[in-house]
């Protein structure tokens, strides 16, 4: 059984770029690698050391949605669907064609492949993009989209409008992610950045969250195939070329990058990279019954003539893993 400390953070709103930075539609997810890069630029600004090579000590996965109806309330947390279709009876792969998210205990019997569906009965579990058979609120993320402007800083153009989805959560609802490690050094970050926020456009309240921990327990399958819950970079050419051994295979990747957030340095661009989506099929060397890590932090600190960067600009690509069933 995998146990992993819970870090469960309630946002006032929130946007979530992507690579496009297309301002009239929001993320849902907060990939991994963000969140680790907001955790090190917080521990910078009070003082600590960074590691050499930017690892910390600890993992995370990605940021997933959890519903809880109040603060006090059962809280249901949800994983992400991962990218294989056989736990699902193939007269109903139309219908939960739009289910995105799992509860914790399907999620539990999706990775040993256990069907989600005993006949017609389980129907009433798919609400929305989510398949729980809690009692929930289909709609307790929401968003609305709202107009801005953008004003030149030299005042040299005319104002441009554009539009902006902000995410708002129920009451007691919000956004989680997992750890391992040395999660010590991301109880420190956490009292920074939840004053400073993350994700997009903080200056006008943007990503400000309360948060609190808790622990989950997973039961794990024997499996040599193995699905991640984070970002992903592959150390080697030759690990990538194991993780592929399998007719299993299944994933989505994406380009990487974003503007440099240090003052003065705020219209360049870091270097890109392309990683591993959340909820890829891949083969491992062995079976195993436990998480795992994989994956390497990259430094993306671009050349930029005339312009020295002082530090280095780490992205991590160490990835969750757990192992699951074909």
């Amino acid at each position: 059984m995998a146990k992993f400390k819970l870090y469960k953070l309630r946002f006032s709103a929130l946007h979530l770029g992507d690579e496009r930075a297309d301002y009239d539609k929001s993320n849902l997810v907060y990939h991994s690698d963000s969140m680790y890069a907001a955790i090190t630029s917080a521990l910078a600004k009070v003082g600590t050391v960074i590691p050499d090579n930017g690892d910390f000590g600890f993992s995370i996965s990605s940021l997933f949605p959890f519903y809880q109806r109040d603060k006090e309330s059962k809280t249901v947390y949800f994983l992400p669907r991962i990218l294989k279709q056989d736990a699902f009876e193939p007269g109903l792969r139309k219908k939960v064609k739009k289910i995105a998210w799992l509860d914790l205990p399907s999620y539990t019997k999706y990775i040993h492949g256990e069907p989600l569906f005993e006949g017609r009965v389980n129907e009433s579990s798919m609400k929305g993009n989510y398949f729980t058979s809690e009692i929930i609120d289909e709609d307790f993320i929401s968003s609305n989209v709202n107009p801005r402007v953008v004003i030149s800083r030299d005042g040299s153009e005319d104002a441009k409008p554009f539009y902006m989805e902000r995410l708002f959560f129920k009451e007691g609802s919000g956004l989680y992610f997992m750890a391992t490690g040395e999660t010590q050094v991301i109880d420190r970050a956490l009292e920074i950045l939840q004053d400073e926020g993350i994700g997009t456009d903080r200056t006008i309240g943007n990503g400000f969250f309360e948060y609190e921990t808790d622990m989950m327990e997973m039961i794990l399958p024997k499996s040599e195939t193995i699905s991640n819950l984070s970002m992903f970079i592959p150390e080697t050419k030759e690990q990538l070329k194991v993780l592929f051994e399998t007719e299993s295979l299944a994933y989505h990747f994406q380009k990487r990058g974003g503007w440099i957030t240090d003052a003065g340095l705020n219209t360049y661009r870091k270097n890109n990279i392309y990683m591993f989506d959340e909820g890829g099929v891949f083969n491992y060397i062995e079976k195993i019954d436990t998480e795992i890590v994989l994956g390497k932090v990259v430094n993306l600190k671009p050349t930029i003539e005339h312009v020295p960067i002082k530090h280095p600009i780490y992205r991590d690509g160490r990835a969750l893993f757990i192992p699951v069933v074909k």
